[in-house]
């Protein structure tokens, strides 16, 4: 196991001209852990994420991945992390396949074309390989997004809305791979999400954004229960409709600044 935590974010801040999408967020996610990152639209989710790739330059603060100081040394952890979001695309022009072996080399992976046919099939996407991604379904898109997250087998995954436009039953299989993934790899992955029973699932530990800052943070079962509620949609709707004792804490933290 790692001395140091997978990721280690301390005071990040991101500033767009007058708007605050991501305010002073310190959180450190253990290795083999699985962090769900919720929040309503705004909140700063996938700033956070983008920030944490190196797509997006902080205004403040510090990120660690795998140790490695991201601002300095990015490269040398980018071949150990993976992402998958719905809203990146994938070069439409290619075929399924042409993407693959587009990202796989980008990650260094060793016997590729073996590595394709074996990722393919996990996650379905063996019967439209040669289809150019461009003419493919929602949810076959989301698929190849994941088969492309999963290709160099990474240490830090990165998952933004991974079983977005995906039917109820390929959704349930793919939560079920990942959380098999993670178990035999000890990946750490980090989840945003607006899927509450799917972060029930998948997360050891749950961060609720709202407007760029942490207003409470905890399990599932704690986060439930600490709200009174009966499930995470519960919780998760306390804190958009500004109830709930996460709303205390997070005005006492204020006062006391």
């Amino acid at each position: 196991m790692l001395a140091v935590p997978s990721i280690d974010v301390r005071h990040l801040r991101k500033v767009y001209g007058e708007v605050v999408a991501v305010d002073d967020l310190t959180f450190a996610v253990q290795h083999g852990a699985v962090l769900g990152l919720l929040g309503g639209n705004g909140a700063g989710k996938t700033t956070t994420i983008s920030m944490l790739l190196g797509l997006l330059e902080p205004t403040a603060g510090e990120i660690h991945v795998l140790g490695i100081d991201m601002r300095r040394q990015r490269y040398a952890a980018l071949p150990r992390m993976n992402f998958s979001s719905p809203y990146v695309d994938l070069p439409h022009r290619l075929t399924v396949r042409q993407n693959l072996l587009f990202y796989g080399r980008l990650y260094g992976v060793k016997q590729l074309r073996r590595r394709i046919d074996e990722i393919a099939e996990l996650m379905q996407v063996a019967a439209f390989l040669d289809r150019q991604t461009g003419k493919l379904s929602a949810g076959q898109k989301t698929r190849v997004a994941l088969a492309k997250a999963l290709i160099n087998k990474p240490d830090v995954l990165l998952l933004d809305e991974p079983t977005a436009s995906l039917d109820p039953d390929t959704a349930d299989w793919v939560r079920t791979y990942l959380k098999d993934y993670q178990a035999q790899t000890q990946a750490t992955i980090l989840l945003a999400s607006h899927n509450m029973s799917e972060v029930e699932r998948l997360c050891d530990d749950v961060i609720l954004l709202q407007s760029g800052r942490v207003f409470d943070r905890g399990s599932p079962r704690e986060l439930i229960e600490r709200f009174g509620r009966e499930d995470m949609e519960q919780v998760f709707l306390d804190m958009a409709r500004g109830r709930g004792r996460g709303l205390e804490a997070l005005r006492r933290n204020e006062a006391a600044k």
